[in-house]
């Protein structure tokens, strides 16, 4: 996959708070989260989900997100 598809299909910002390691961690699972939640979304928008599937992947998913906050 060349670099601007890759950019486009997984887009990333730059970190911007104060640094320590569980920071930057959180703040690349933050940005994973957002982005599986608007693939979601779309799936079920397009009628690829039931909302029970669409609510059970996005409920996961926060539980995960939940694990890496300190």
């Amino acid at each position: 996959m060349d670099q601007s598809m890759q950019q486009f299909l997984y887009p990333s910002a730059k970190f911007h708070g104060s640094f320590s390691i569980d920071s930057l961690v959180f703040d690349a699972n933050l940005q994973e989260f957002s982005q599986r939640v608007g693939y979601i979304s779309n799936l079920h928008t397009g009628g690829k989900l039931s909302s029970d599937e669409a609510f059970e992947q996005i409920r996961q998913l926060w539980e995960d997100l939940n694990k890496t906050h300190s």
